[in-house]
């Protein structure tokens, strides 16, 4: 396995990541895994939380290139948080992926937690780079743009943790919000299809609602899966029957249907 530290622009922003290579005796191209990480809790570091990384090493062991990154306003990436942005974010970083070399391009799966599922829902459903995606703990909308005031609540909230850094941003609180309410998931869903979907969730999230999970399997077209992890709570990257699901799937379910 080759880890490698990658940068790559979106709208002139630096973002920062890795990826993580498979040994390989052929020199095949490789199927791609893209991992994509939700809003940043804030707050010190769970030492114990081997994060995001870990998760990587574990996907790409099982033969997936794996790719991991920061989306603008997040960890050492530049910018201000926006989930319109994220989504712009997504699209560079499948480019990138797209132009390796050791990447089967026919095989670029994502894989996104939280707000980083409704960011890779939207991004599948316009592109047709994405064989595949699971969505864990994913909302059908976000709750933080419904209204001005609850707006403006959660600007000052991401301030706060460093991921809007820049004291005008964002220059319009209304144009930010119809960027959020623009990447609604159940709006965007049944396009993802005819690309293998699985959703998964945790009977204990108490951040996005189960019945979120099944909102969205409803209206999602084939072929689909739902996969409901019981006790499980929202941080779905740290409970092993989950992953072992999601990684069961991506090589016995997803990759077979292009195969065949």
């Amino acid at each position: 396995m080759e880890r490698r530290d990658i940068s790559f622009k979106s709208e002139g922003i630096k973002l920062k990541g890795q990826v993580y290579i498979p040994g390989s005796q052929d020199w095949q191209p490789a199927p791609a895994l893209c991992l994509c990480h939700g809003i940043p809790r804030g707050g010190p570091p769970d030492p114990s939380d081997p994060g995001y990384p870990a998760l990587a090493e574990r996907f790409c062991q099982a033969g997936f290139l794996t790719a991991i990154f920061n989306f603008r306003g997040a960890g050492d990436s530049e910018g201000n948080f926006d989930i319109a942005g994220w989504t712009r974010d997504l699209v560079a970083a499948l480019d990138y992926l797209y132009n390796m070399s050791e990447v089967d391009r026919g095989k670029i799966s994502l894989m996104g937690f939280s707000a980083g599922a409704a960011v890779s829902v939207y991004v599948a459903s316009h592109d047709s780079r994405v064989s595949s995606l699971i969505a864990c703990a994913c909302p059908i909308h976000f709750d933080f743009a419904t209204d001005h005031e609850s707006a403006e609540s959660a600007i000052a909230q991401f301030r706060g943790i460093g991921m809007i850094k820049d004291k005008g941003f964002p220059p319009s609180v209304a144009h930010w919000m119809d960027g959020i309410n623009g990447v609604q998931p159940i709006e965007q869903i049944e396009k993802v299809s005819p690309r293998p979907l699985l959703i998964i969730h945790g009977t204990q999230d108490d951040v996005v609602d189960l019945t979120s999970a099944w909102a969205l399997y409803k209206r999602a077209g084939e072929p689909k899966e739902i996969m409901i992890i019981e006790g499980a709570g929202h941080r779905l990257r740290v409970e092993q029957q989950a992953m072992d699901g999601a990684l069961n799937w991506l090589t016995t379910r997803a990759l077979r249907v292009f195969e065949d």
